[in-house]
């Protein structure tokens, strides 16, 4: 993590499976992100995976900023621990991101999208809300295998050095692509892996209001929109309960990928 922190942001801290989640307010997030750096917001689905997921692991223990945007983890902690923690959605940040004034100034920030579709209802999206995303200022992500290796965004960001980075890409590629980013530009801007948080705002997946996101229940207003999609996906989010019950504070054993050699 980063050392030169503000102490309301250290105080902000606790360390849940390895990772020093922050669980301040998104106002202070913005504000410690504003020094550059990893911001990672993991999700149930995804954090259950730390034993095996070996780049997943690596990115989030890499992060600079790490925010409690699972409610279910965090339920599962002021359960289990009498440190009492507030969770602080994606969503809940990228809104409140996108009142920054350097993040709307146009060419000052740059989104990775996750395909055409998504690009064209976000980009529709934030022109309503005043903000102006020059063409070269938006990147179409390919689909990324198990060793992300991108050369060509690589040369554009450190052509065009945007303050920020916003990542719009699924949970546990976002994390290794942001992390791939910060380990090779040659500079330090601001990465924030936001995943599907402006979807939810744009219309190009289902709308979550904020009195749903506020009461955990995001996870509900996506599997209606999408039964086979996310119900799935959210039941396995269960064994983060035993996960989190073994290991709490500590980094979880890494144990093989049972899915590795699988064709």
């Amino acid at each position: 993590m980063a050392s030169n922190l503000p102490q309301s942001g250290v105080r902000c801290r606790t360390r849940i499976l390895g990772i020093d989640f922050f669980h301040g307010s998104a106002e202070e997030a913005v504000e410690l992100m504003s020094r550059g750096g990893l911001l990672v917001v993991p999700a149930a689905p995804a954090l259950k995976d730390l034993p095996t997921n070996s780049e997943y692991r690596e990115a989030l223990v890499n992060a600079d900023l790490a925010i409690t945007d699972s409610g279910f983890m965090v339920l599962i902690w002021n359960c289990l621990s009498s440190q009492w923690i507030s969770r602080l959605s994606g969503l809940e940040y990228l809104r409140c991101l996108l009142h920054q004034p350097d993040v709307k100034q146009p060419g000052n920030t740059v989104w990775i999208m996750a395909g055409a579709t998504s690009s064209k209802c976000n980009l529709e999206w934030l022109a309503e809300q005043g903000i102006e995303v020059p063409d070269h200022c938006t990147y179409l992500a390919p689909m990324y295998g198990p060793d992300i290796h991108d050369p060509g965004l690589l040369a554009r960001l450190n052509e065009l050095k945007p303050q920020h980075i916003l990542l719009t890409l699924g949970g546990g590629t976002q994390e290794r692509l942001g992390l791939y980013l910060k380990r090779n530009l040659d500079y330090l801007p601001a990465i924030h892996c936001t995943g599907a948080a402006i979807a939810f705002l744009s219309g190009d997946q289902v709308h979550i209001p904020n009195w749903a996101d506020t009461f955990y229940m995001g996870w509900l207003f996506r599997s209606f929109s999408d039964p086979k999609r996310f119900i799935p996906r959210y039941w396995s989010a269960r064994k983060l309960l035993g996960l989190m019950a073994r290991y709490r504070d500590r980094l979880p054993v890494q144990e093989p990928d049972p899915l590795a050699g699988r064709i």
